[in-house]
Order: structure tokens, then sequence, then C-alpha cells
């Protein structure tokens, strides 16, 4: 019986092969797997059965079948009988040959069946198989497949058969006329020929030692013959390539005359194909199996085949191979093998072919020769031997080539080399100077686009190579460290090889370390061995220059200083101590820094003085002399390195300053000036550095040498015979001259104050001031820049107090001049900035400038730098990112150097008189009408304020007499519409009032708290935002008025009212709100009519609509408002809806002072009241329903009420107001739900919404319910406001299907932040229950139901009450108000838990009539009363409930499969919560428990989240009431809300349990899961037989007669066929383990 159920599971399974679902179809796979692993035996019976009864069955289902078959041999072949394998070998084989035609996929798959038999019944299967191999008969193309498989998977099993199969083979190779039958054959020999020979290579393994070669070797030289001579001339390249795998392994196997016989013709006929064959890897492979056959029998004819194997093995190599395409790689490794099998046997014959492709001039054909070189080098070492002095020799020409491709081969080549001792003969230092170049190759700086041809290297590649090989070779291979050591010093200091210098640095350091390792002496550098090695003072200048750009060329700064540390003892013995102590703080400042961060003038000044120090400890004068010569002959090696140039010169004006020998200082600084590229400008500052450093010690012989140079002929170029030239020459006359100059600058600042500052007028000026008239714009900038550092060095000097300046009017006007030249339009030079801050230092030297030159001065300085036009459009106009960042930042220096000489200027009359006249120069650029002069203005009037007040030193108490009308000139701009303008503003107005302390009397540190509030309001002056700067400008007003003395205040009012007009209308406003503040109190001014000027105000805002009006307009009505309250309301409401924003503004000023603010909401409450909120109106259409049009007097006060309450005053009124206001306002949301405009304020909201209009929508129940937003922020109540707003409650309102669960979100928001409000609130609402308008008894009931979810309710008695009338409204006419009233009475769980005990049973009938409620179609009252009962639950008294407990199971149990997602879920909680009342009926609970269980373990695969988290819940309650520990544990840990659930693993731990503890439940469980195959959800249908699944892979057998079968097979059977794949899929899961319980 139990067999023949397999057999029907397996039958089952077997029809499912034609679902063409391909996972279907592997599930179906797996589980005849399955089936095999219980019982191999009995399914392979059942797969050959079927397979033969439906012969029929088309070939891509028996594939399937198949392979279950070959899995469940290889899985039980140890276990399988001989009878079983017979059955299925005879049918492997009869589906192997049932067709003639080849069918590959179902041939192959009854070909592995064989195979896998054949591990262990190698001689059934070949019995079989052997019978369908007749002599005469050609054979199965699988059959041979099948042989060649079994040779490959069981060699000692199969090689015996060999011999015989191959003498009834031999002659059917003739026979084989079709294409894939040849194909076959040679398929079969190849892997027959590898398997002998692996068979040979394992004697001692095999079970028949005495196995030779030549048992074989006649059979396989005659299937040879064949293929060679008739086969590999096939038309058909897949045969050719197939015969040619085959001949590779089967020469190893021919007899060793025969092999050498052929060769002649083999090697020639392989050759050949490459021609034929795109694709080469398997000729190579084969190609190189016959050449290592033909070594192995030291063949005599293979020399005679080397010319033809050499030519056409080359091109291969030269064919680069692509990494994309793995066989090319293969290919280039198998014909490098068969270059390494030839140049063992013939190393002279190779050489002699490969050397002059060297010379080639083709690319590929070097690259090519290189890599088989490299080969060479390094598979046949012993035979190039010898050959070495050849091999280098022929390099020659490669070293030339300049093709990224052919650099990397030779790198490659001479890494080969330096292992195998190349690089140590004589032409090794070609090869390692060769690796250097391209170590120095530069880096591309943007790299090409990477062609097509993926093989085109960058230089970039190259290099990095070179470098890793250069390193590799100086610290891995020990031979190459007497070659390296000290030869490649010899690349440190030709500039050619900078770019190398990181590299080389790394190698000579780590080369060093080793020898001074060896022994002391060891790392010292022979000179006397070493005639080309730099000296040196040259390695020391070198690596001290290139340290001066440290991070350039991979942080060549800390490889060059830490080999100059290594090489102290070579370059003089007296560095030891100082250099081993001063270098590694260098390295490590380096290493700190980023190139970006790096101060470069810190490094340079840190290199310096190392050299200073270095100068000092050798204290050799001829050395010294000696090194500063090696650094001039260095200059011209750094032409095109221009930092490291200039650096240089700084190192020569250091090292002649400690020279001794004043002749040789003056000989080399004569060299330095005829020498020197003037045209360039570092050139030009490195000479000057190196004038002006020498100059420390040597002040007479610079000087000297510069006066000699003034008179030289080389100023008097441009004159005489050669004026044809006159142009150039003069340019460079221009350049020596600037230089010039540049050196007496530098000197002046470099040299000892004490002896230079006698000598300025008489030699230094003297020579400077014959060049000003140029228009040379280098000599230009040279001349103020000496200028300035002459200033300087007066400025600095000990006695500059004494020193007065004769020529500084000359020096200054000059300056002003080349200020005027300049162009206004635009700043692209430096001489503005160069000349502001030399004029800064003249202008403090005695004696003062008069008052027209320093009034011409700051007039040219402020027109040359706030008039130029902004840098935005400058940059537009420039374009370019970094030509716009330059002008910026010289920009910048500008503005400072302008300052700071505006400074300079103040602090020689520090007065108010002196403030005054600076301000007459800057007043008209601070009130400009364009933005940029302003915000230049005001920016560098704050920098002079401040500076005034710091410098400021009040000795007798004096008047500011001109305090107002400054502050006046500022105080309007702390509203200018630029940010930065109103931020230095307010600086300008804290200066001048401390300024004002001062004078008063104050000390200067005293502090102000109102001056001092300034600052902190400078925050409100960021943002544009009109209302902040109102308040902020109101803020700085009162601090003026408070601190500005009586006798200032009518002409600061005075300016005031000029600022009115101001061109900027940001800074008018600041103006009336300064006025205003002034005028605060004389407000009883007004006399006219309250009507007439109610009017005139609207009109004024109306024609200018700036803030200032309207604040004098709010004033206005307020002032109006307290003396005519009633009058100012009738007729502010009468004016047009929507209010205009003028309107809204008057409104907005009635909420200024408390008490009339409430009197006035008073007022509108009652108008909001008085009328009906909305009226009935028939639409004209017959029959259509009627619409409500809302009344407009309510609508207008509703507005008003908004307009007020949006006012921040309006607090206090509000609070007073709060319970009336919010009831009121509720109900008039409540009432306006739905509600339509009138017809004729629908077309003027449409028409009004212009400029003038406000932004709000008129429609009613958004006007109401912003209304009711304005009233809980002003009434205090934000919090509740914005919890209502992030819960989405306003919109909610809003809508009519939702709008009690926006009532709900607000009545939760007050019982949370408004709790005290509530008694009152709760007193005006519950009359509103009885209301004869439906909505409003829905929002009444809404808001008190969710006021029973808070405790604050029972804090303040309303319990009771609200409880009761929550009861009253079961028998509500409206659905809506039924339901909101059960929820309310189930929230009083969470409000008052203890209240439900003692009201239990009220509260538990009240749910049971709510679930039995009959007028509830859509079961919205059953759905709250579940909900609210499982909350009700945790609180109920047990005896309450007990009486119901069943009642309440049954009746839910069918909502569990609801349509409806919430009854699903809530019948399901609740359902979960009873369990808790299961122990007084356990048992009766018990078998509720069971009915349900299956349901909510399938419903965890729920499309609704929400259901899901119910029946983890339920679950997880009902787990306890088990009576199964582990059952009960998973259901807690694994069906926690958190965690994520694996279903699949979770339900088979599940099945385990139940099947452990309920093993009778067997049959009900899964007839309970054959409902649920026919659920409507997907994964519900896939889940039941899955849990089918489960609960028989765990029952004991004890218990599986329960199941019926018959009807479980029918009805998973039927399941089958479920359109769903995922459905089918786990039916046959399923299907396959029902072998558990047959």
């Amino acid at each position: 019986m139990t067999e023949s159920r397999i057999r029907r599971l397996a039958t089952t399974l077997m029809d499912a092969t034609t679902d063409k679902d391909l996972l279907v179809q592997e599930q179906i796979y797996n589980a005849l797997c399955y089936l095999g692993e219980s019982e191999p035996e009995e399914i392979l019976h059942a797969c050959d059965e079927y397979l033969r009864q439906h012969d029929k069955l088309a070939y891509p289902h028996r594939v399937i079948i198949l392979k279950a078959m070959e899995t469940v041999v290889k899985n039980n072949i140890a276990f399988l009988d001989k009878s079983t394998a017979k059955v299925v070998i005879f049918l492997a084989s009869n589906e192997m040959t049932k067709s003639k035609e080849v069918v590959r996929d179902w041939q192959q798959a009854a070909s592995s069946v064989l195979v896998a038999v054949g591990q262990r019944f190698i001689n059934k299967v070949m019995e079989e198989v052997l019978t369908k191999f007749q002599p005469g008969i050609l054979p199965h193309y699988f059959i041979m497949q099948t042989f060649a498989n079994l040779s490959v998977s069981n060699v000692f099993g199969m090689v015996p058969f060999l011999n015989s199969i191959l003498g009834t083979m031999l002659p059917m190779l003739g026979m084989a006329k079709q294409d894939h039958m040849k194909s076959v054959f040679c398929y079969a020999l190849q892997h027959f020929s590898e398997s002998i020979q692996e068979y040979l290579a394992n004697l001692d393994k095999a079970p028949d030692p005495t196995v030779r070669k030549d048992t074989f070797s006649n059979e396989i030289f005659s299937a040879y013959e064949v293929l060679f001579n008739s086969w590999l001339q096939h038309r058909e390249a897949k045969l050719r390539l197939a015969v040619v795998e085959a001949i590779g392994p089967m020469s190893y196997l021919m007899p060793s005359e025969k092999l050498e016989e052929q060769l002649p013709k083999l090697i020639p006929g392989i050759l050949a194909l490459y021609k034929k064959h795109a694709e080469a890897f398997y000729i190579s492979k084969s190609l190189c199996q016959i050449l290592e056959a033909s070594v192995n029998i030291g063949s005599r004819s293979l020399d005679m085949q080397l010319d033809s194997l050499l030519g056409t093995l080359h091109p291969q190599i030269c064919a680069p191979a692509d990494p994309s395409i793995p066989l090319t790689v293969k290919n280039h490794t198998e014909v490098l093998r068969c270059f390494t099998v030839l140049a063992c046997s013939f190393p002279d014959r190779v050489l002699a072919f490969l050397l002059p492709k060297l010379e080639s001039s083709n690319e590929r054909t070097r690259v090519g020769t290189l890599l088989i070189m490299r080969q060479i080098i390094n598979s046949a070492s012993s035979q190039m031997e010898i050959k070495k002095p050849f091999i280098l020799a022929s390099m020659k020409l490669p070293l030339q080539d300049s093709n990224n491709k052919v650099k990397r081969a030779v790198v490659q080549v001479i890494s080969a080399m330096a292992h195998h001792g190349y690089l140590e003969q004589a032409g090794g230092e070609v090869m390692l100077e060769y690796l250097i170049r391209q170590c120095a190759l530069p880096s591309d700086a943007q790299p090409k686009k990477q062609l097509p041809d993926a093989d085109d290297f960058t230089s970039n590649s190259v290099q990095s190579i070179s470098v890793n090989t250069l390193f590799l070779l100086s610290t891995t291979v020990d031979r190459m460290s007497n070659v390296l050591w000290p030869y490649l010093l010899e690349f440190v200091t030709p500039v050619q090889f900078t770019n190398a210098l990181t590299p080389l640095c790394k190698s000579l350091m780590y080369l060093a370390m080793k020898k001074q390792e060896e022994g002391e002496n060891a790392s010292l550098i022979r000179y006397d061995l070493n005639a080309n090695l730099p000296s040196p003072y040259a390695i020391t200048t070198r690596l001290l220059v290139v340290s001066s750009q440290p991070h350039v060329g991979d942080c060549r700064g800390a490889a060059a200083l830490r080999l100059l540390n290594v090489l102290h003892y070579s370059v003089h013995p007296a560095l030891d101590q100082l250099w081993s102590k001063k270098v590694p703080p260098l390295v490590e400042y380096i290493e700190e820094n980023t190139e970006k961060s790096l101060c470069q003038k810190e490094w340079e000044e840190k290199l310096l003085l190392f050299l200073q120090e270095t100068l000092t400890a050798v204290s050799d004068n001829a050395w010294i002399c000696q090194f500063s010569t090696e650094m001039c002959k260095q200059l011209n090696s750094y032409n095109g390195f221009p930092l490291e140039k200039n650096f240089l010169y700084k190192c020569i004006g250091t090292t002649l300053g400690a020279c001794v020998s004043k002749d040789l200082v003056q000989k080399q600084l004569q060299e330095l000036l005829e020498t020197a590229r003037y045209h360039e400008e570092a050139e030009r500052e490195g000479l000057a550095s190196c004038f002006g450093i020498c100059a420390i010690n040597h002040l007479e012989e610079t000087l000297a040498k510069l006066e000699d140079f003034v008179r030289s002929d080389i100023f008097k170029k441009s004159v005489g015979l050669f004026s044809i030239f006159k142009d150039r020459s003069d340019n460079e006359v221009e350049k020596i001259k600037s230089t010039l100059i540049l050196c007496y600058g530098y000197v002046a600042v470099y040299a000892p104050k004490e002896l230079v500052l006698s000598r300025i007028e008489a030699d230094i000026l003297k020579n400077v001031f014959q060049y000003f008239n140029t228009k040379d714009l280098t000599l230009k900038l040279c001349l103020i820049r000496s200028i300035c550092m002459i200033s300087q060095a007066i400025y600095n000097g000990v006695k500059c107090g004494d020193f007065v300046f004769s020529r500084k009017a000359e020096l200054v006007a000059q300056m002003v001049e080349f200020i005027k030249a300049e162009p206004l339009d635009s700043m692209r030079t430096p001489v503005r900035q160069r000349a502001m801050i030399t004029c800064t230092y003249l202008v403090v030297l005695e004696p003062h400038l008069s008052d027209p030159d320093r009034t011409e001065l700051i007039d040219t300085c402020l027109a040359s730098v706030l008039a130029l036009p902004p840098l935005d459009s400058a940059r537009e106009r420039d374009g370019g990112v970094t030509d716009a960042w330059h002008k910026e930042l010289l920009y910048g220096d500008t503005i400072s150097a302008l300052k700071d000489l505006l400074k300079s200027l103040l602090q020689r009359n520090l007065t108010p008189h002196g403030l005054q006249d600076m301000f007459a120069h800057l007043g008209p650029w601070i009130k400009s009408s364009k933005e940029h002069e302003r915000q230049r203005a005001v920016e560098v009037s704050a920098a002079l304020l401040d500076f005034y007040l710091g410098k400021l030193n009040v000795s007798t108490v004096i008047p500011f007499y001109n305090l107002g009308v400054l502050i006046a000139l500022f105080s309007p701009r702390c509203s200018d519409s630029l940010a930065s303008v109103r931020q230095y503003a307010v600086d300008c107005v804290y200066c001048l009032l401390y300024i004002q302390l001062c004078y008063e009397g104050f000390a200067r540190d005293h502090r102000d708290e109102m001056v001092e509030g300034l600052k902190a309001l400078k925050k409100g002056l960021e943002e544009p935002d009109f209302t902040v700067l109102f308040h902020t400008c109101n803020n700085i007003a009162m601090v003026i008025g408070k601190r500005v003395p009586p006798d200032q205040l009518m002409s600061l009012l005075l300016a005031m009212f000029e600022g009115l007009v101001d061109p900027d209308k940001n800074c008018s406003r600041a103006a009336t709100v300064m006025i205003n503040a002034l005028l605060k109190e004389r407000g009883g001014v007004l006399q006219e009519k309250v009507p007439d000027i109610m009017s005139i105000i609207h009109s004024k805002l109306q024609e200018v609509d700036e803030e200032h009006v309207r604040k004098a307009a709010q004033q206005t009505v307020y002032i109006l408002a307290s003396q005519h309250k009633s009058v100012v309301v009738s007729s502010l409401l009468g004016s047009s809806l929507p209010f205009d924003s003028h309107t809204c503004t008057m409104w907005r000023s009635l909420a200024t002072e408390p008490t009339l603010t409430a009197q006035i909401l008073e007022q509108l409450l009652e108008k909001v009241n008085r009328d009906v909120p909305y009226k009935e109106s028939k639409s004209f259409l017959l029959g259509s329903s009627s619409e409500r049009v809302a009344t407009p007097l309510p609508l207008a006060a509703t507005c008003a009420l908004h307009e007020i309450m949006s006012a921040p005053e309006s607090g206090a009124a509000v609070l007073g107001l709060y319970p009336r206001l919010f009831v009121t306002l509720l109900l008039r949301v409540s009432c306006t739900v739905g509600v339509q405009l009138p017809k004729n304020l629908q077309s003027r909201e449409r028409r009004s919404a212009g400029p003038g209009a406000a932004p709000r929508s008129l429609e009613p129940c958004s006007r109401a319910v912003e209304t009711l937003q304005a009233m809980l922020a002003r009434g205090g109540s934000e919090e509740v406001a914005r919890a209502v707003g992030s819960a989405g409650g306003w919109e909610l309102m809003g809508s009519a299907e939702r709008h009690h669960d926006g009532i709900a979100v607000l009545a939760s928001a007050m019982a949370r932040h408004a709790g005290p409000r509530l008694p009152l609130i709760v007193k005006d609402l519950i009359p509103v229950l009885s209301s004869v308008l439906d909505n409003q008894r829905v929002t009444a009931t809404a808001f008190l139901a969710e006021l029973l979810n808070s405790n604050v309710v029972n804090d303040l008695i309303l319990l009771e009450t609200m409880m009761d009338n929550m009861t009253g409204r079961q028998k509500d006419s409206c659905i809506l108000v039924r339901m909101l009233a059960l929820r309310g009475l189930g929230n009083i769980s969470s409000g008052a838990p203890e209240k439900v005990r003692k009201h239990g049973a009220k509260l538990l009938a009240s749910m049971v009539n709510g679930m039995d409620d009959k007028d509830d179609p859509h079961n919205l009252v059953a759905l709250e009363a579940m909900s609210s009962l499982s909350k009700l639950l945790d609180h109920v008294e047990e005896r309450d409930i007990q009486s119901m407990l069943l009642h309440i199971a049954i009746r839910i149990r069918p909502f569990f499969d609801s349509e409806q997602p919430d009854l699903r879920k809530s019948s399901i909680v609740l359902f979960g919560n009873l369990t808790k009342f299961s122990e007084g009926n356990c048992e009766v609970f018990f078998e509720q428990i069971l009915n349900g269980l299956v349901t909510l373990l399938l419903h965890l695969q729920d499309p609704k989240p929400e259901v899901v988290k119910a029946c983890k819940f339920a679950l997880r309650m009902c787990g306890p009431s088990m009576g199964c520990e582990g059952l009960c544990d998973m259901f807690l840990n694994h069906l926690r809300e958190d965690r994520s659930l694996h279903y699949g693993e979770f339900m088979n731990n599940v099945c385990k349990h139940l099947m452990q503890s309920y093993p009778e439940m067997l049959n009900r469980l899964i007839s309970t899961n054959l409902f649920y195959f026919k659920s409507s959800w997907v994964d519900i249908r896939a889940a039941a037989p899955m849990f089918i699944g489960f609960l028989v892979l765990h029952v004991d057998e004890d218990h599986c007669q329960q199941v019926d079968l018959d009807q479980l097979i029918s009805s998973l059977n039927l399941l089958l066929k479920d359109p769903a794949p995922a459905v089918r899929v786990k039916v046959a899961e399923t299907l396959g383990r029902l072998v558990r319980i047959l």
C-alpha cells in the first residue's frame, strides 16, 4: 500500500513536469530528489516505470525526471543494489538512444545517469552500452560521449575497456560521414588519451600495474592517421578544432618512431590552422602538447620545423590579448609555453630568430618579442646564461622606442634581467638608466580617453610600473645592491630626472641604510672609484632645493630630506649630530601638513634656518665658498622651475652671507647680475631676495655692487646702431630696472636698521627716483613695492621718530598718480592695493601731509576702490572660475589696504572734527543708489569707527557735536536691502554710542547694557524678513532714543526725516520706525471723525504700501478703537469680503491692549452666534439635492476674529475668553464642513486673487479652521495646534468623511496640553449632544469620546457625566454618533482603568449590543465594538466577562477571514485578548484556540501588515494556553512586533512542536488547511500546502493513519494546477514530503 502511494506521489509530481514555470519545474525536481533520498530504489523504479509508460511524453519533461534520477543515483550510489542499477542502466541507455537524431538536452541527461551509475557499476554500464556499440555499425552520438565521460569520471574502471573500445572504434572512423559524429569521436579520443595518461601516471594505485603506453600506441596512431590525414582538412571549423584538441593528448601515446616520422607533416598541419581559425587557444594548447611529446622522445626532426614554428607562433604573441575574452589570454599563456619548450631545446636558434625582431619598427612586433624575451629569461635561465651579453646588446633599439606599450614591455624585461644577473654585466647601466628615465616620465594632467584598443597605456601607467620595479629591485633583489649603490646617485642632480626623485631617494635611502648595516664605512661614497658621481655640494644643493616644494612629485620633500640625512657623513663629517637632530622634525612637519595646509613662507624659513645652521656647523670657509659656487652653477638647471629657482637664490644669499671672503661675495653677486633671466618674475624676486639676505652681513658690498650695476652700460642698450630692435631692448631694460629697484627694496628691509637708515636717501632713493616716469606695469609694481619696503624699513627703524623723510609728499603724490592711472571699470592689476599699502606706511612718517594732499589722497583712493563694478558682473564679463577667484582675492586685499590707509590718516587727527572730515568724504558713497558702493562704504566706515573707538583716549569731557548727524547717517542703513550693509550699520551705531559715552566721561572699557544689546540684535538682521527687520530697527531706535543726549535729539530727528527719501526703501522704512519711536508720546493729536479717518487710513495704505506707513496706520487705528470700539468694529465689518491686506492690518492693530481686545472679541463672538451658520439653497434643476450656503455676517466675524488673534498682543484677551472662543469656533468648524460661499463672494474671491488680496482662501471651513488654530496659538495652546498639525488633524477636520477623526486628534491634543481648560469646555459642549444638527452632535461626541482616552477627565471629575452621556448616545439615529459613543466607552480603559472595574458589566453590555447592532450594513459599529472591547478586557473583572466569553469568541470567529482588513485585524486582536480569561473555561476555550490556530498561522502571510501584526499578537497571547512550552517560547520569541519573520523556517519549527505535543490533531489541522486551498489570497494559498508539508515532515509513524491520504493527494493534485507559480512550487515541495506518512 505504502509503495503504491509513494509511486502515486512520484507519479503526481512527474505528471506536473509539464508545468511551464521554471521555478515549479525546479521544485518538482527537488521533490523527486527528496522522495529519492527516502526511498531511492522505489523512486528510481517509479521513474523507470513512468518513462516507459509515457512513451509520448515530450523530451523537456523527460529531462527533469532523468536529472532527478541522476541526483538520486549520485547521492545513493553506495546503497544501490545491482538489480536497481540494471533497471536504471537499461532505462537510461534506451532514453539515450531512443531517437536516432541528436536531441542534446534529453540524451545528455540520460548519458549523465549512466556516468553516475558507472562510478560504482562500471561493468554493468559497459555491458549495456557495449551492446549498442557493435563492430561495423556506427554508434549513437551519445554512446561515444558516455564512453568519453566515463573515462574521465572513473579512470581506473574505464581504462581496461579502452583497448577493446579502440579496436571496435577504429574501423568506424571511416564510416563517420556527419560532422557531429566525427566531433564526438575526437572528443572520445581526447578523453581516452587523457585518461590513459592519468592511469599511467598513477600506476602504483592502478588495479592493473602491467598496463603500458604501447598497449594503446598502435590504436592511437591508427586513429591519429584518420584524424590528421582526413578530418583535419574538413571545411567545418568546429570539427577541425575537435581534431586538434584530440591530437594534442594523443601525441603523448603515439609510438616514438611514428611520432618522429609524422612531425614533418604534423607540425605544419597544425600551424596551418592558425590562418583558418580566429580563436587559437585550442591550437596552441595542442601544439604545446605535441612539442612536449616531441622533446620527450628526443626528436631529431623538430629542428627542421623550428623556423616555421617560430614564424607562426611569434605573431600570436604580437596580437594583443583582450582581457575581456579569457581565451585570448589563455592562448598567450600556451604560446609562451611553446617558446619555453623551444628555447630550452634550441636556445641559439630561438635567440637568432627573436633578437632581430627587436629592431622592427612595428610596435606590436616589438612588444610581442619583448614578452617572449621576458618569458625565456625567466623560464630558460640556465640555457640563456652564456647569451646575456647578446641579449643586453640587442636591447639598444627598444630602449629608444617612445611607444608606451613598448616601454612597459621593456621595463618588464629589465625586471626579469635584474633577477637573473643581467644588470651586473657590461651594458647593465644602460638598462638601469632607461628604467630611471621611465620613472621620470611626466604625469598626464588629463589622461586621454581610452580608445577601443584598451591596451593603449598612458605614460602614467609606464611611470608607475617603473617606479614599482625600481623599488622592488632595490629592496628585494639582493644581488642588485652593489649594482645600484652608489650608481643611482648619478641621477639625483640632473634636472631631467626630477620626476624620478622620490623613487630614487627612497631606493638610495634603503640601499644606504643596508650598507650602514654592513659596516660604518660601507655607505661612505668612494669618489675615487666613481668618477661620475655628483659632488657632496651638488647633492646637498639639489636635495635642499627640491625640498622647497615638498609635496610635488609624490611628496619628494620628505624623501629628499631623509636621503640627505642618511648621506650626512659623505657630505661633511661635522654634520652628523646636527642633521640627525634637525632633519626628522622637518620631515615630520611635511607629513603633518597637506599641500594646501602647508605655509610655504614658513617652510622656506625653516629650510633656510636649517641651511644657516649647517653652514655654522661646517664653519669651513673653503667648503662654504665651494658650496656657494656649486649653487650658482646649478641656477641654470632650474630654468622652467620658477619656485625652486627662487628658493635657490635665497639659499645662495644665505650661503654668501656666511662667506668670509668679501671678494668672492662681490664676484658671485656680479655673476648673478650678469646671468639672471630678467624677463621672469620669479627670477627677479629670487635675485632681489638673494641681495637682501646677503646684505644682512655684507651691506657695503651689496650696495656697491648695485651702484656699479646702475652705472654699467647695460641700461644704454636701447640707443645707437641697433635701434631697429628698440622695442624689444626697451622691454628688456625695463625688466632689468625692475629687478634693480626690487633689490634696493629688499636690501632696505633685510639690512641692519642702524646701518641702512643713513643710506636710504643718499644711496637707495637716489637710484630709485630716476625710474618713476614709466608705463611699464612690471616696473611700476616693483617701484611701488620698493618704496613700500623702504617706508617699512624707516618705520621699523630704531630712530624712526627722529627721522624726517623729506621726499615723503613727493612719493605720496607719485602713488596717487599711479592709482589715478588705473581704469575705474575693472581691477586687473594689484597697482591700487600696493600703492595704498605704500601710502599707509608713508603717511605715518614725518612730516605731516598738507590738507589738499590729504584730501586728494582720500578721494582718489575711495573713488578707485568703491566705484569698481560689483564682483559678480566682473565675473560674468571675464568668465573663468580661476580668474574670478583671483579677482576676488585681489579685491579683498585692496579693500583691506584702503581700510588700513584711512586708519593711518585718521590716527593723525583722532577728534570729532577728524571723524566728521573723514565722513564728509565717505557720506555720498554711504548714500549711493548702487548697492555695491553702499556695501563697501559702510564696511569701510565700520572699520574706521571701530579703530577710532579703540584708539580714543579722552582726557577732558567735550561734546561729541556731530553724534546726531552720524547716527542718522547709519541707523536707517540697519534696514538696507543688503544683509552685509545692515550688519555693518549696527556696528557703526554701536561704535558711535560708545564714542559718545567716552566723551561723556566713561572709561573705554565701560560696558553699557543697552548699547551691548545692539550686538544681540544683529542676528535679527541676517535674513531679509520685514517683520524681523521692523522689530530689530524698533529696538535699535529705542536704544538710540535712550542714549542720545537731549541737545542732539532735534538734529537727529531732522536728519532722520531726510532719510525718508532714501533711494533704498528699506532704509526709508527704518527711518519711519525711528521717527515713530520718538513720536509715540504725542498720540492725542488726531481729531477727525472715526469713519472718515478709517477710510483715509485705508486709502493711504492702498497708495503707499510701505512698512512705515502701515505701522503709522496701525498706531492710529489702535488709538481710535480705544475711544470708539463699536464704531470701529462696525466700520471694519462693513469692509467687503475677502478683506484686503490693508483691512487685515487695521484689524490686527486692535489687538494691542488686552482689555480693549477682550471687549472687541466678545462683540465678534456675539455676531458669529447671532445668525444661522448657513442656509439651504435649492438648485434650479428639479430634483437635485440642495446645497448649503454660508451666511455673510458670521463669516465676516470669523475672518475678523482670525485677524485679531493672529496678532501676538491679543494673547491675554484670548486667555480670558478661552472656553467661549474654543466651543464657538469648534462648532463653527463643524457647521461649515461642505458649506459653499455665496455666489457673489465666489466671483469676488476669484477677481481679488490679485496683488492686493490676502493670500488666504475665503472658503468657510478653511477660515473657521484657521481661526481656531489662531485662537489656540494665541491662547497659549501652541503645543495643541502644533500636535494637531503634525498629526494632520486640521486637514481631516475639513473633510466630510474624516471630520470626526480630526476632532479626535484635537481632543487628544487638548487633553495632553490644555487639561485645566477642559471642565468649562465640556460644560459648554454637553448640551450640544442634543443639537438638532447631526454635524454638531458628531463633533461633540467625537470630542468627548476622545477625551475619555485621557486620565485628565478623571482627574477633573468629569468622567461619570461623560460616560452617562456616551451611553445615552447608543440609540442615536446617526450611525457615526453610535460608533463614536462606543469608541468613547472603550477609551475609558486608557483614561480611567479603575472605573472600568466599577462599571464593567454596563460597559461590556454596551459592547455586546454594539456587535449585535442590526442597523449596521458596513459593520462599522461592530468593528468599533470589537476594538473597544479589546481595550476594556485588560481592566474588567473576570466574573463580568466569564458569562459572555464563549458568545464573544464564536461571534467574532467569522470576521477572521473577512474581506475587510480592519475587521480581520480587530477580531484577531480581540481574540488574543480573550485568551487572558480562558482559565475558568479552560477546555472550552482551548477548543476555540485550536479552531483558530491554523487561520492565525496562515494569516501571518496576510497581504495587510496590520493583520500580520494582529496575528502575531494573538498567537503570543494564545501560546501560554496551549500547554506546550516549546510552542509558547517560539511564539514569544519569533513573533515579536519588531522582528522580521522567516515564515518557512518558523512554520517548520511550529509543526515540529505541534506534532510532538498534539499528534492526534494532525487530521484536523490538515482539514482546516485544505479549506484555505480556495483562499482568494495567493500567499495564503501557498502557505496552506506548505503548512501540511511541515506537519507531515514531523509527525510520528504511529499517527500517520489519521490522514485521509487519498483526499489529501487529490486536493494537492488539484492545487498543482493553480494559476500562481508560487502556489504550485509549494504544492510540489509538499508532495515530496508526503513520503514521510506513506
